[in-house]
Order: structure tokens, then sequence, then C-alpha cells
């Protein structure tokens, strides 16, 4: 019987759940899922990947057993059918109890397992089904070899289907990981609130928030997701802003192709080196094979510097600034995360070019700035400016900033968005050359930058809470919903219309103010459940009103940030609810970064830099900057935190990295020496630390 290296306690939950809380955990293993199937007296035990789906047919044609089919032997009939009073049989129970069972049955993988270049890490429910045990593939399949000498040869196969789903949209929070029905489909959450707390399970939790709050739904494709009216008008919100901005500076919009030649992509060794992993490829047409694979863009450095070769010959043409709002695709194969990870995503990307480095710097903090802004002034997140490590900076750039958020609850960094000064290194390779004002031929310095719909998860990470979604005021689609209420049976028809009229008329009011309101005038759901519906939906206010409102001089409007009922004055009602809008922003961002500074901890010792890291917090530490010390940094305090989560099940594994060098340092001098316990190097800066997505 192999010996697992780690065991994770965790209650039941739902499979997407539980295959981001492993990923959170070991972000290296495999989740898998194992079916106890029978036919007649033919018994299979047979394992796959956690995010695909079971081919029935492939696994008939394999066996050579099509009538009676293969059915999933349920959990009541383990007893029976094993002869071994068991709650479940995980693939830990099939390995360590095997000889104790009364029916032989024949091990199957997925072939996924036999092509495994590198032997790694698999996750799969404990026999209790309390937990999760982390095995090495390797130690798996020797210990199937054991037990059947002829595995190897005879026991993988294709055995899912085509497309693997991200965490599939059907199944039910409560149903556990070790009964999972075989199809994967379930039904959508049939109650309206959320079930688990932020604190108890933040990955379940999240998940509930962007299904119940209408943000996106799940799609049969890994890794890609439907946003969803609601979660799609908060991208509009902050594409308006942001895109008049860069208008105002002189930026103009265009759109490239998303098609990029192989040619053109591995011009820029660098930069292609650092996609390599996640770049989709196209290779037919129908029936016929291309001669050469187009790539889908990751990014659009490659696709859109030939043509600013052709369109630049003098320095007349620069500045030359573009932006354009579009989609990449990034094929990751870490376990996606809605809105934070996901290998399709919106974004905006930058592309300019000048005659200065001076210039190009420039602009390219003026950006950084301006993203700055946006978290700030329009998400009520606040982040950290700072410039990224040797490490973690944009292949083929010469510097790269970026902003970065930091969610306290899971204490995770997580980078917001990046400006990169490329200098001259992509006008080399792609020729982009002109002629200066002493006519003289020189490259270009160029800048790139975006940031994408990840905004979306950062702000839902950042602000919502246990009883759903909470919105920053100025991104809401709706800023304030009024209710009517206070109707009955006994109210008459000449009361209901004076009511609706009033509300009209409030309604009209805020309009003209550009307060984005609306009147949910619905009949055929009862006014709790209004009530109910919106707070889930995150809306900033709830104005209710009922007969009395009608004469008052004050109406009383909810909060949804504070869950207070402010009575906001009659006369100059408009304006008072944008008041109170941005005075609910500016408490929301208070205490955002009232909670960064509490985890962000100056730190001197390796000793009291791992102490950060255990209470989920960021350290701030003296850094010599070189790579080898930081890969140094992030397999010891891995290796530390996988030793504590020994002692505490619910203690995090995950190593720490560079998040970025703080713009803004401490005030205090540098240390003699850097952070790390084995480096000797003088540190040049205090560099921010964090378990990050």
């Amino acid at each position: 019987m192999p010996k697992f290296l780690r065991e994770i306690k965790h209650p039941a939950m739902s499979i997407q759940s539980w295959i981001a809380k492993m990923t959170e955990e070991e972000p290296t293993c495999v989740p898998v899922k194992s079916f106890f199937l029978s036919s007649k007296n033919r018994f299979v035990f047979l394992t796959i990947p956690a995010d695909k789906r079971l081919n029935m047919t492939a696994l008939s044609r394999f066996t050579g057993v099509s009538r009676p089919p293969f059915r999933v032997v349920r959990a009541e009939k383990y007893e029976e059918v094993l002869g071994v009073k068991l709650s479940t049989i995980s693939l830990h129970t099939a390995l360590d109890r095997h000889v104790e069972l009364k029916v032989p049955f024949q091990f199957l993988f997925d072939d996924s397992f036999r092509a495994a270049d590198a032997k790694p890490l698999i996750a799969c429910p404990s026999s209790e089904g309390s937990g999760s045990l982390i095995y090495t593939l390797s130690s798996i399949l020797e210990g199937v070899t054991e037990v059947d000498k002829d595995f190897m040869k005879k026991g993988f196969f294709a055995a899912v289907e085509s497309e693997t789903v991200a965490a599939p949209p059907a199944a039910e929070p409560s149903e556990e990981i070790s009964r999972l029905d075989l199809s994967m489909k379930g039904t959508s959450y049939s109650k309206l609130g959320i079930e688990v707390t932020k604190e108890d399970n933040f990955v379940e939790w999240y998940v509930e928030v962007l299904k119940k709050a209408e943000l996106l739904e799940y799609y049969d494709v890994s890794g890609c997701y439907i946003l969803r009216p609601w979660g799609y008008a908060i991208w509009e919100i902050v594409k308006d802003w942001f895109d008049a901005r860069i208008k105002a500076m002189g930026v103009e919009n265009c759109y490239f192709p998303i098609l990029i030649t192989k040619a053109a992509l591995q011009r820029e060794v660098n930069h292609i080196d650092g996609f390599a992993p996640e770049v989709a490829w196209v290779t037919k047409s129908g029936d016929c094979e291309f001669a050469e694979p187009i790539a889908i863009r990751p990014t659009s450095e490659t696709a859109m510097y030939p043509t600013f070769a052709k369109w630049i010959r003098s320095h007349r043409d620069l500045p030359l600034k573009l932006n354009q709002w579009s989609n990449v695709l990034r094929w990751e194969f870490s376990h996606p995360t809605p809105f934070i990870r996901s290998r399709e995503f919106l974004w905006q990307e930058g592309h300019t070019a000048w005659e200065t480095a001076e210039e190009a710097t420039r602009e390219a903090l003026e950006i950084l700035e301006l993203y700055r802004e946006l978290y700030e002034k329009m998400l009520a997140v606040p982040v950290v400016k700072g410039r990224k490590t040797d490490k973690e900076r944009f292949p083929g750039a010469d510097t790269t900033w970026s902003v970065e958020a930091l969610i306290t609850q899971p204490g995770r960094g997580c980078q917001a968005a990046t400006s990169h000064f490329l200098g001259q290194n992509f006008a080399r390779m792609f020729e982009i050359e002109f002629e200066n004002a002493n006519r003289e031929r020189q490259h270009v310095y160029q800048n790139s930058w975006g940031f994408t719909t990840r905004s979306i998860g950062i702000m839902i990470m950042t602000h919502s809470d246990s009883k759903g979604l909470v919105l920053p005021p100025r991104v809401g689609k709706i800023q304030i919903v009024i209710v009517p209420c206070g109707m009955s049976t006994k109210t008459t028809p000449e009361e209901k219309e004076n009511l609706m009229k009033f509300t009209a008329a409030v309604n009209a009011e805020l309009c003209a103010e550009g307060v984005r309101s609306h009147v949910d005038s619905r009949t055929n759901v009862s006014v709790g459940w209004k009530f109910n519906h919106w707070e889930l939906k995150g809306v900033p206010l709830r104005l209710e009103v009922g007969p009395k409102e009608l004469v008052a001089q004050a109406l009383p409007v909810a909060v949804r940030y504070t869950g207070e009922k402010e009575m906001v004055q009659r006369s100059d009602f408009a304006r008072n609810v944008r008041l109170l809008l941005d005075s609910v922003h500016d408490k929301m961002l208070a205490c955002a970064r009232s909670r960064n500074d509490e985890r962000t901890k100056l730190v001197h010792s390796w000793e009291s830099f791992n102490d950060v890291l255990r209470e989920k917090g960021f350290p701030l530490a003296p850094h010599c900057g070189g790579k080898s010390c930081e890969e140094y940094i992030k397999a010891q305090s891995a290796e530390l935190s996988r030793e504590r989560a020994a002692e505490d099940k619910n203690a995090p594994s995950m190593g720490a990295k560079s998040l970025c060098v703080p713009l803004d340092q401490p005030s205090e001098r540098l240390p003699d020496r850097c952070i790390s316990p084995v480096c000797e190097n003088t540190p040049l800066s205090f560099t921010l630390f964090g378990r990050s997505y």
C-alpha cells in the first residue's frame, strides 16, 4: 500500500469547491475521482481527473462489455457487493483493502496518467469521507502494479470525454465528493441565499456568490465562463471609465486579429518562452491539416509590432499610442478560478511607441497611476504600486510595474494590472525604426500595459460577505433599487396608484441626477423576497416606499455594505443619495485598506517572515532581488508551511513569492542582509512577499 504524503481535513463540499480547495492546498496536484462499476460479474475501479467526464462508450469499447452496460455501484450497496462495511470506496480504500474485498476487480486509469511526463501529485478522498489524501502518482501506479502485475500494459485507456468541465455548473453544494453523480450534471442552486460563510469556506463561498448573484455561468469548456449581464455590466462601467481617461491622454482604440502566425510569435525568444506553455494552437480546418499551426493570441505584442514597423518611418510618426479591448486565450494548466485565473478573459492592452526612453518610462508610470485610481476610485480596492522583481518581470520587458491587490481572507496577493517598459527589445526583433531629427536611424522605445476581468474577481473577494455580493456604488448596474411595500388586500386601487406615481417620481428624480435607479414593481414575488434578492446581488442602496413615505420628510434607505438604514431627507433627495453613495464608497475603501495594513508586516528575520505567512499575512522583507534567492524563499517557505499543515489541517501549504517591490518604501534603513537565511548578498529594497493567485 503506497503511503500518502499528506492528509487534508475538510468537510463535505461540492466537486467544484473540492477541486479548488485541493489546488489551493497543493497547486501542482491533480484532483482525481474514482468510480466502482459493475456489469454482471465484471467489476472495474476506474480513476480519472476530477474535472473531466467519464466516457461510458469508451469504457464499453475498451472492456468489450456493452450488454448489460457498466453501472455505478452505489454506496448503499458496498457491504452487499464487497463484503466489507464501508461508507465510501476511494482510490485509497481500493488499494488499502483490496485483499479483504470479496469481489475481484480490475484497476483502470485514464490515459492522461500514463502520459504524464513529470509524475505529479494527485489528490483523492480519504476512506472515511472526512478529508483528502495527497499521493505521488508514481507511488499509486507502483501500488496498483503490486496488485496487478500486468497493469501497466492493460490498465490505461482514453476514459474521458474530449472536453473538460471546470468547476461543473451543476453540483449541489451539499453533494459529497465521495458520492459524486457519474454524469457530473446537476441542477443550479435552488436556494436563494448563500449557504456557507466567507470565513468558514472561502472557496465554496466564492463559487456560491458568483452563481447566486448571477454574475456568471459555467461553460462546458474548462476555464471558460459565461459573463451574465449583471457581471458584464461591471466590466462595461470600468471599461468606459478607463477608456475615457486614456483617450484624454491621446490613446486611440484599434483592433488586431486574434490569430498570430508561428513565425511572428517566435521572433522574440524570451517572450515566447514565457508564454509557451499557455499558447493554444489552431492546427486544422475541417479535415485539412495546416502547413503551419496558427496561435490564438495570449497577448498581442507579436501580432501588432510587425505592423508598427510599417507605420513608423519618421520621428513625426511618434508617439504612436494604441489600445485594444479584446479577449485572449491562455491555456492555464492549473485549475481555473472564475475571473481570477481563466483560460479566456477580456482585457484592454495598450501598446505605445516613443522616441526616447524617458518619454516611454513617464507614460508607463502614468498608466500605473491610472490603474491605481481605477481600483481605488471605482472598485474601492486599495492596491500596492510596485516594480516586479527580475524573476516575475514580463517576458521581453526591461521593467514591469504592477498594482497588487491583497485578498486578506485567504491571505493571497493578486496581480491587478501591469505596465511594462519594453525598452527596444521588440523594436529590434521587429525592426521598428525611424529617422530622428538628425536624420539618424534608431529603434523606438515601447510600452505595453493592461488590466483584465480579473478586476471583478478581486472586487468580489475584497468586499462581498456571507450574505452575497457587495457592489461598490460606482460600478453597480443599479445603484439604488426602489421597492414599493406596505400594500395589502385592503389597499385601494387609488392608494396603489398614488404609491406607484410617487415611486416613479422619485426614480425620475434620481435618474436625472445621474444615479442608476430601478423600481422593482413585480407583483409575483413578496416584498421580503425582493429584499433578499437585491441584497444577494449586492445593490448598494435600497429605498423602501410605503403609504407613510408619501408624506414623510425623510425616506428610509438601507445600505447594503453596513446593513444599516439611513434616513435621507426628501428635499434634494437625489443629491443626498449621491452623497450617500460616495460615503459608502469611502467607507468600503477605508475598511479594505485597514485590513491590508493589518496583514502587511515589516519583517527582518526568516522566522518572523514565516510567522506572518502562517497568519495569512504579507511580509515586507529586505531582499537582494536575485532570482535564485527568490526561488529558495518560495521553496523553503512552502516546506515550512507543509510542516505546519501537518499539525494544523487548516493551515495553508503554499510557498511565498515576491508580489512587487513597493514604490513607496519604508522610511527605515535597509539591514545589511537579505531575508533569506542562506543569502549573504546586500538587500536592494524592501520587497512585498505573499502567497498568490
